[in-house]
């Protein structure tokens, strides 16, 4: 940055010594005689009026198409805002479940009763103690209670970061934006995961859903976060990695990227921030 504001200063020095020298021509060429004279000093004038005119257009369109590009910027998109699961971290619950060792019977059977049902879900939502989902899980398939219980206690180990969200949330803030979370996340899984979001210091604000008892896709959650940090919805991009929760997001007057992997959405991120 220091080097940049150093190479414009030695440009405008030179500028400003170029105009002078242009300025000064017809003077020098005032005093010669001979019989070009006359014609080479109008040219020199010539030259000393058009010179500075130049330099002063160039500059007004420069300043004027500048002025455009903040203002599409600053009209545009302003906050990103952040799904956690499969966009900044790695959530992971088939191959955690594959750890187990189980025969597909079984570990159908698990997945059905843990990580695909509805108290999974609510368990994001939060207000109950973590042992009430485990006892609506364990009722569902009794014959597997130490399993289910195992597999509950270590929960937490379905996420781990991705190896870009520093880099790439850094980079965002780096470019003006104001970034934000808004996420499913149980308070169990939160209270040891929260250690390894490291780009969470990045973030202008985040909404967990166990710490407003609101889950995704639902509206209220969304509205929470626009309420809570007085966002202008048009000046918000959502990105998460399921179609609902998106379509929620749009349906509010958020623009929205459906996040597949990180070259995709970054790319489909950087031609929104494009002015």
């Amino acid at each position: 940055m220091k080097c940049m504001k150093d190479k414009k200063r030695i440009l405008a020095l030179l500028g400003v010594g170029l105009l002078l020298i242009v300025c000064c021509l017809p003077m020098i060429f005032a005093f010669r005689s001979g019989e070009n004279s006359q014609g080479e000093f109008m040219a020199v004038v010539g030259i000393a009026i058009f010179v500075p005119v130049f330099a002063y257009i160039c500059m007004t369109v420069y300043r004027v198409l500048k002025g455009r590009k903040t203002q599409t910027r600053e009209e545009g998109i302003r906050n990103v805002v952040f799904d956690v699961g499969n966009v900044l971290m790695d959530y992971n619950w088939p191959d955690y479940l594959k750890s187990f060792g189980f025969d597909k019977e079984k570990y159908e059977r698990l997945a059905d009763v843990i990580f695909r049902s509805t108290t999974w879900n609510e368990r994001d939502r939060g207000g109950k103690e973590e042992e009430e989902y485990i006892q609506a899980m364990v009722k569902e398939a009794p014959e597997y209670e130490s399993e289910i219980r195992e597999i509950m206690r270590r929960s937490y180990e379905c996420i781990h970061p991705m190896e870009y969200n520093v880099t790439w949330v850094r980079f965002l803030k780096e470019q003006g934006c104001r970034l934000y979370v808004l996420s499913n996340f149980c308070r169990y899984m939160l209270d040891v995961n929260r250690k390894d979001m490291a780009f969470l210091p990045y973030m202008d604000g985040a909404i967990f859903s166990c710490e407003v008892n609101l889950i995704k896709p639902g509206p209220e959650i969304y509205r929470k976060l626009l309420e809570e940090y007085r966002l202008d919805p048009s000046e918000c991009v959502f990105i998460d990695d399921r179609q609902e929760n998106c379509d929620t997001a749009a349906s509010l007057g958020m623009k929205t990227i459906r996040f597949e992997n990180f070259p995709q959405a970054a790319k489909k991120l950087e031609a929104m921030l494009k002015p």
